[in-house]
């Protein structure tokens, strides 16, 4: 595989920790805290502990959420998973989580089989909905964090993460294998942060990432190629719609669209300069939540936004579709009230 050369453990800490705090503009620039909180207290003990329940759960920062069914199901800092069965109004801690490690992917296959990844490389499944989670990987070793995660089925599924991670499981997490991507086009190795995975139509799959990295693969994995995006910055976030136009969202408030599968791309115009955390499709809406209290929604597939802000400015990190076509957001300060 196409990998950095070796770092020692406090070096590569300390580059993960600048690119991350650049990258993300201050607000999952906090992820680094929890990296250096776990490593001062011991990796493998704090790790090992149970996410511990807490009357202020909802108040924790929430980085995904997706629905299992017609639940949805929201992961965060220190392993944190919250449930709610009322499409947003309520919500609840899971039973029992492994590990304190913060998650920051959720994806589920059905209402039952679902998966959570996050720092130490961590993956956890549910086969109950997410009331009970099993540890199915974990690597004390070092801090490469996992940051999303996509399942097409309950069998296959995929992870990405720091400097191209990239982990592949065939029998529902029994095992995972690192993954060896080719290198970008004009370089040497894949060593860029793969911040999203996400599905697009007839089994299209798009991975975004720093330096305006997009990958696809047309064959479920198999193999990827790269797809030119005309942009140097950070994506965040990504959204296949089923017309085979894809829209990919991240720092400084850049949205880049594509109507052909990702074959070609151009700026969308007139967004707000505030980072793009996620998007969604809501109610035939494309739906985007980001830094400043920033929430954008289109009416034309992506083409344009109409934009609007928070008096109060709070950071939002992730947004899910409820069964009813509402959304559901999270900010820094956690589960937001229904709209």
């Amino acid at each position: 595989m196409n990998t950095p050369a070796p770092r020692s453990s406090h070096s590569r800490a300390r580059r993960f920790s600048a690119r991350l705090a650049n990258a993300l503009a201050g607000l999952i620039a906090l992820a680094p805290l929890f990296c250096h909180a776990q490593a001062e207290a011991g990796a493998e003990t704090f790790s090992l502990r149970p996410a511990a329940h807490s009357a202020n759960a909802t108040r924790s920062m929430i980085l995904d959420a997706t629905r299992a069914g017609d639940r949805l199901v929201a992961v965060g800092e220190r392993g944190v998973v919250l449930l709610s069965d009322d499409g947003g109004k309520q919500w609840r801690q899971a039973a029992s989580v492994p590990v304190a490690a913060t998650l920051t992917g959720v994806s589920f296959a059905d209402a039952r089989q679902g998966w959570a990844v996050g720092h130490w490389g961590v993956v956890l499944h549910t086969s109950d909905g997410g009331e009970n989670w099993s540890r199915q990987r974990l690597d004390t070793g070092e801090d490469r964090p996992l940051f999303s995660v996509h399942f097409l089925d309950a069998s296959h599924g995929i992870a990405v993460g720091l400097w191209s991670l990239m982990l592949e499981t065939r029998d529902g997490g029994q095992r995972w294998e690192e993954v060896a991507l080719p290198a970008p086009p004009g370089e040497s190795q894949a060593d860029a942060n793969l911040m999203r995975i996400f599905g697009g139509p007839k089994g299209v799959l798009y991975v975004a990432g720093e330096r305006g990295t997009l990958l696809r693969s047309a064959d479920g994995g198999q193999s990827w190629d790269y797809r030119p995006t005309g942009y140097r910055g950070s994506f965040w976030s990504g959204l296949a719609l089923d017309d085979g136009s894809v829209l990919l969202a991240g720092l400084r408030g850049n949205v880049y669209r594509s109507g052909d599968e990702g074959a070609h791309w151009s700026k969308v115009e007139g967004t707000p300069f505030s980072s793009i955390t996620d998007l969604v499709l809501a109610g035939g809406k494309v739906v985007a939540v980001g830094l400043d209290g920033v929430t954008l929604e289109s009416s034309d597939q992506g083409r344009s936004f109409h934009a609007s802000q928070r008096e109060d400015r709070l950071s939002l990190t992730a947004a899910v579709a409820t069964a009813s076509g509402k959304v559901a957001v999270f900010s820094r300060g956690g589960v937001l009230p229904l709209q």
